[in-house]
């Protein structure tokens, strides 16, 4: 990872998230677990006082450190909190949502995506966000990953969900069944393998990556018998992949109820998936704490929680922060490889 001076790492970049939501309460578990396993160095891009109001009212012993830069961030980082200011307008109550902190919700996603593009910040990690408020507010944000794409110059974004032990990647994404496979194409699919298999390579240090491709149908399709998708769509798009990135190994389409068990995970380093829940089921059984969302395919790294913003239990205690502390340590492992491949 590219280092600021020979004692500081260029750091991580959190966002704020929606600040009602557990964002604050799990980042603030994040950084308390450095404790007790070394974590890479990572700012808050949010409002301190919402650190340390939610650090009192729950009882965690979190200094918080405001800092002016993101240079600062890893001296303070072993005794405290660092936290880049970006002020909410009125004060946060958990559980409940506010149009008037909106703004400054975005205003942490889009500082967090400026410096990671300044190369101020090593990557990013997004904290989860109520996109209904960002609505209300007039403010036309579809998600983090189609926003971040726009703000990297309109890169084409691949979403990756993964956990130890596997990585996913659904070719259609929020469809409905029906609207899925009308929208499943060779060019998407193609599109999408190319980014996965590069990504595999530069992000993960995989020289030969290996992936696996779902079958649509049940037993591949039988020959055509329960469905053609396998021998007009996907047969052809793997090829296509095969032909344009031939350092890695595609390999399908397989029977998706074949694929993930634990000795099949061993053959392949990341399965292309035709739908949201092919890929998120099996994903979410093998490790529902410690998935994390990665976004491919972008000129920065950036992660997040494989969660929402959980409002039912913000300010209860209760939020776990395994999926942020695996997206934090992602996001120092995908900037490594980086930055060792430049």
């Amino acid at each position: 990872m590219k280092r600021l001076s020979d004692d500081s790492i260029l750091p991580i970049a959190l966002t704020m998230g929606e600040p009602a939501g557990i964002g604050p309460e799990i980042t603030l578990k994040a950084w308390l677990a450095c404790k007790e396993k070394p974590q890479p160095v990572f700012l808050v891009l949010g409002d301190p006082e919402l650190y340390r109001k939610t650090a009192a009212a729950l009882g965690l012993n979190v200094p918080v450190a405001e800092i002016a830069a993101p240079e600062e961030a890893a001296g303070v980082f072993s005794t405290a909190l660092p936290v880049l200011p970006v002020a909410l307008s009125e004060n946060m109550v958990p559980g409940k949502v506010s149009v008037a902190n909106a703004k400054a919700v975005l205003s942490s996603i889009d500082l967090a995506s400026d410096l990671a593009l300044e190369g101020r910040v090593s990557g990013v990690v997004t904290n989860p966000i109520q996109k209904s408020v960002l609505y209300a507010a007039g403010l036309n944000v579809p998600g983090h990953t189609e926003y971040l794409a726009a703000r990297c110059g309109g890169a084409t974004p691949v979403m990756m969900l993964s956990c130890p032990g596997l990585r996913v990647v659904p070719v259609t994404v929020h469809l409905s069944l029906k609207a899925a496979i009308t929208a499943l194409s060779t060019a998407s699919i193609v599109e999408q393998g190319i980014i996965l298999a590069r990504a595999l390579s530069t992000d993960f240090g995989i020289e030969k990556p290996r992936i696996a491709v779902a079958a649509l149908n049940p037993h591949a399709g039988e020959e055509g018998h329960l469905g053609r998708e396998e021998i007009e769509i996907i047969t052809p798009a793997i090829a296509a992949i095969s032909s344009k990135v031939q350092t890695a190994e595609i390999r399908g389409p397989s029977p998706a109820d074949t694929l993930f068990h634990a000795s099949a995970r061993e053959r392949y380093d990341a399965v292309l998936c035709m739908y949201h829940d092919q890929a998120l089921i099996p994903l979410k059984t093998i490790d529902f704490e410690r998935g994390v969302n990665t976004t491919l395919g972008l000129p920065i790294v950036r992660t997040s929680p494989d969660h929402g913003t959980a409002l039912d239990i913000a300010g209860l205690g209760k939020a776990h922060p395994a999926s942020l502390i695996e997206a934090i340590r992602m996001a120092a492992e995908i900037a490594g490889h980086r930055a060792s491949a430049t």
